[in-house]
């Protein structure tokens, strides 16, 4: 969420209601970590609200440390919601698929267009000619995506 909200406590409330929401329609069990390292207490405290497992990390402690820790921890294919480069990269390492925030949003924001698979028009940035998907940078076949690019696409189809 970052720090540009000037109410952070009114837009965490907001967004937990939004995966309240989703979470109920889709029947994912939901954790969201906040930052609690600049205001939160001595210990992590965690608390479930409408099925969404709610987490402040302690004071001293970021939401990242958590988010890793939970991840590694619990050896299962996570999907984790994050624009953060070192937690994808920790996601992929352990087994896990990150979702860029943006890529997530439309799926609990009401009225967004989305292509056919569930990306926002102006977040797909792969070129389409015939009907088909081509990529235009790497290696390989630029007509099959990458590995990586599957296990994205299988996913937003669960969030779906």
């Amino acid at each position: 969420m970052g720090v540009h909200h000037q109410d952070l406590r009114a837009r965490r409330e907001k967004l937990i209601d939004l995966l309240i929401e989703y979470g109920k329609e889709k029947r994912h069990g939901i954790v969201l970590v906040f930052d609690g390292w600049k205001e939160g207490g001595g210990a992590e405290s965690s608390s479930v609200r409408g099925g969404v497992t709610v987490i402040y990390s302690r004071i001293g402690e970021k939401a990242d440390s958590v988010i890793k820790r939970i991840i590694s921890s619990d050896r299962r294919e996570w999907i984790v919601v994050t624009s953060d480069r070192d937690i994808a990269g920790h996601a992929w390492a352990t087994g896990s698929i990150p979702i860029p925030s943006g890529t997530f949003a439309p799926f609990i924001e009401e009225g967004k267009e989305k292509d056919e698979t569930g990306i926002p028009w102006e977040q797909n940035g792969d070129e389409v000619e015939d009907g088909r998907e081509v990529r235009r940078y790497g290696q390989g076949n630029a007509l099959r995506l990458s590995k990586k690019e599957r296990a994205i696409r299988r996913v937003l189809g669960k969030l779906r």
